[in-house]
């Protein structure tokens, strides 16, 4: 049954406002994937602050067009396939993660692109994205670099001061 105006009209103010809290979104094709799969896909989403919205395309090119993303646009009318949106609202990355994760799993969920901010990403970048390290990873990691010439400054430290024990037991002990 076709949507009436006022109903295309909640649907376009609903991807408006996604569009304007969004950090990030994916773009994908989720046709030959079964129910099952979309929820927990759905729900994995959910657990991670981010939001899988099934839009067509018309009333989605509607939406970019009134948020003046044209060029996003453009990229939207060459996708033949079912779209999906995966609007990631807290973390730039995990929306990516998660879609990169589940896509190995089902073949069938492909990665056709995605939106950074107002920038419109390829598949390649998305997927290059969904590959680093989580930001708390990436955070253990620089701390480690920042304590590491403090725990080898420490280290030289306990060396001369090791040196001087023993020499003085050394001592000690011949006498």
């Amino acid at each position: 049954m076709p949507k009436t105006k006022s109903q295309k009209q909640k649907i376009i103010e609903d991807l408006t406002e996604n569009f304007q809290k969004q950090k990030s979104t994916v773009l994908v094709d989720f046709s030959g994937c079964d129910s099952k799969f979309l929820f927990k896909l759905r729900d994995e989403l959910e657990k991670s602050n981010c939001l899988l919205k099934v839009v067509k395309k018309t009333l989605l090119k509607k939406t970019l067009e009134t948020l003046t993303m044209k060029d996003i646009s453009e990229k939207i009318d060459e996708i033949k396939l079912q779209l999906a949106l995966v609007f990631g609202f807290g973390d730039e990355v995990i929306p990516a993660k998660i879609c990169y994760q589940f896509s190995k799993e089902n073949e069938n969920l492909i990665i056709l692109g995605g939106i950074l901010g107002k920038d419109f990403l390829e598949k390649e970048k998305i997927i290059d994205l969904a590959q680093l390290p989580s930001r708390g990873e990436l955070l253990a990691r620089f701390m480690g670099s920042l304590a590491s010439p403090i725990s080898g400054f420490v280290n030289t430290l306990k060396g001369n001061l090791k040196g001087l024990i023993y020499t003085l037991s050394a001592i000690k002990e011949a006498k």
